[in-house]
């Protein structure tokens, strides 16, 4: 989910913030933002291009709705800075970028393994395929005006609220984890079927000695994934003890630099899972 913020000038009052949904590019470490041509974004920068960028982690699917049931916003990044139309060469330029994004992503999920389209095949593509929603910008009817956004804040806000400063070298000289572009539809795939999210419980039972009654994916890197599992919680006075939903990390054996890798380690786990399980309960 990524929202542009810009002051908004003329219909409303001095100092209002007008905001919107908008799709965007990472080309060179900076964002490139396509802004539909009647959008109120396009009159605001002419005064003022003063504006702010906010960009979550995904949760596609019913990630969302429990996330909404908990009260719990996803982990996300707030930049500010300055919004700089493009003119036409350098649009031209930032579209080429953006159809290599397209055809990057096309071209390594019709290469995916076995395995992998296993993990997949459970996701909705249609509402996590950033290649199918960044194909709009280019063969849509809509026009649009691309801008070159640049940084002169950044902040970092969990999905507690706690909010750390980043610095703009640090994020200069960072690069983009390997399974960024796949981890929405790893996270959906996971949690639309309910084998792979028995195994989430599992997970947390055997490698976190943590008793869950259910579990979602959260969040996915190349180290490891972030669960959401459904544990109980501290007992009450009365001797009654209810269910929370506690967030539980688990790391890979070895750094996953392609999806397949990933998708390999989570096979591997939940086979290693069943085992001992199966071995405690006498039946391996």
């Amino acid at each position: 989910m990524v929202f542009l913020l810009i002051p908004l000038y003329g219909c409303l009052s001095k100092g209002d913030v007008y905001t919107s949904k908008v799709k965007y590019i990472l080309r060179r470490g900076k964002p490139y933002i396509w802004v539909p041509e009647n959008d109120f974004h396009n009159v605001n920068t002419i005064i003022d291009e003063r504006g702010s960028f906010s960009v979550s982690s995904p949760f596609p699917g019913p990630l969302s709705s429990l996330l909404r049931l908990m009260k719990k916003l996803p982990a996300r990044v707030a930049l500010t800075g300055d919004v700089e139309p493009l003119k036409d060469g350098k649009a031209q330029s930032a579209a080429e970028s953006l159809r290599e994004v397209i055809l990057s992503e096309q071209k390594a999920m019709s290469e995916c393994s076995y395995t992998v389209s296993g993990v997949l095949s459970s996701s909705n593509l249609s509402s996590t395929s950033r290649s199918e929603s960044l194909k709009e910008l280019l063969e849509g009817d809509e026009k649009y005006v691309i801008y070159k956004f640049n940084l002169s804040s950044s902040m970092f806000i969990d999905g507690n609220g706690g909010t750390f400063e980043v610095d703009l070298e640090d994020i200069r000289a960072s690069k983009a984890d390997p399974l960024a572009r796949f981890s929405a539809k790893l996270i959906d795939g996971i949690n639309q079927s309910e084998a792979r999210r028995r195994a989430l419980m599992l997970f947390c039972f055997v490698y976190l000695n943590a008793n869950a009654r259910d579990a979602y994916a959260l969040s996915i890197d190349r180290k490891g994934f972030n669960v959401l599992g459904k544990v109980p919680s501290p007992v009450l006075k009365d001797g009654c003890s209810q269910f929370q939903w506690k967030e539980f990390r688990l790391t890979l054996k070895e750094e996953a630099n392609d999806v397949e890798t990933f998708c390999r380690q989570l096979v591997e786990m939940e086979e290693e899972a069943v085992k001992k399980v199966s071995g405690y309960s006498g039946l391996g």
